[in-house]
């Protein structure tokens, strides 16, 4: 399950009992999209090597030293971890956490974790991200001398390489994530060197879910991403504190925009079925791209795909218009 969709749980999940042994929700959304907490920036403290101390909004992690039984408990930083050459120290890994395919996939919750079954594996440090992840998880954790990393969603890019950065601290591959933030920025700077600035940018509506419709805000880390391509947002920016509004069909109808990106899973057939969008020209002219939800919201490595997949199709819309 991808970050986006956390926000579009059910309520249900809020029912979920918590076990006395530790099993804690890690994500009961309320029936609408909540808002994004305030961003989290962790620093690593001290110099290299270990110990290493990480302040977290939990309060400091020590790591005694270089972990080799890490559980990783949300996709993103799974793929944080890889990408950065600790795949061999991880374990165990989440159930939704499903790329690299080499990775230790098991049935433990990122969403509602037991304390009991992390335990089992007998680990030297636990990464956690989804939010609110509960303090009680994280206490339990440590009341067992098994280190419980909080790594948030990131807010924006300077906000992943910040947690990738940390990633590395932590897992004693500071060299390994050195490598992976200059390969994203130089991947990013030259997919963003390749798009005209016209005077006139194009618009776009961002589907985060349908029926009800849930769209992402310019302010949102997906908003910041589009900005790189030179996108306007339809929605504009937060409204109240919400990131993740529902939203009109009416709008998306009235305003028309060049794009529409989806995230949610829905086909170009049920798209263009829904009260008026067919006259929409984005779904008129095969202006509607179907995100992979995975990359569209697990805001680590391949956050440079869902880049170059948005670009792609602004190059599409500036080539047709240019012929």
């Amino acid at each position: 399950m991808s970050r986006c969709q956390v926000f579009l749980r059910s309520a249900a999940l809020a029912a979920v009992l918590l076990a006395s042994v530790g099993v804690a929700s890690a994500s009961a959304a309320p029936a609408r999209p909540a808002a994004r907490p305030a961003a989290v920036r962790q620093q690593a403290t001290g110099g290299g090597g270990f110990p290493v101390t990480i302040p977290t909004r939990f309060g400091p992690v020590r790591v005694a030293s270089r972990p080799t039984r890490i559980i990783s408990l949300s996709p993103t930083t799974t793929e944080m971890l890889f990408a950065i050459g600790a795949g061999h120290q991880v374990v165990a890994v989440d159930n939704d956490s499903n790329y690299p395919p080499n990775a230790p996939r098991t049935a433990l919750s990122g969403y509602t974790p037991n304390v009991e079954a992390i335990a089992r594996y007998r680990p030297d440090l636990v990464v956690v991200s989804y939010n609110p992840t509960p303090p009680n998880l994280i206490a339990s954790l440590r009341l067992l001398g098994i280190p419980a990393l909080y790594v948030p969603a990131a807010s924006d890019l300077a906000q992943t390489y910040g947690e990738i950065a940390t990633l590395g601290r932590v897992t004693g591959q500071v060299l390994g994530a050195q490598r992976e933030i200059a390969s994203m920025r130089r991947q990013i700077a030259s997919i963003v060197a390749t798009i005209p600035r016209g005077s006139h940018p194009l618009t776009y509506f961002y589907e985060v879910g349908y029926n009800p419709l849930y769209t992402a805000t310019a302010d949102t880390f997906i908003g910041s991403v589009l900005r790189l391509a030179g996108l306007r947002n339809i929605a504009g920016n937060s409204v109240a504190g919400s990131d993740y509004p529902q939203f009109s069909s009416e709008v998306v109808v009235r305003d028309n925009p060049s794009l529409v990106f989806v995230a949610d899973g829905s086909s170009l057939r049920s798209i263009a079925a829904r009260p008026g969008w067919a006259s929409l020209s984005a779904v008129r002219d095969h202006r509607v791209v179907l995100l992979n939800q995975d990359i569209a919201s697990r805001w680590g490595p391949r956050v440079v795909d869902l880049l170059r997949s948005v670009v792609a199709a602004v190059d599409s819309i500036r080539s047709t218009r240019a012929s």
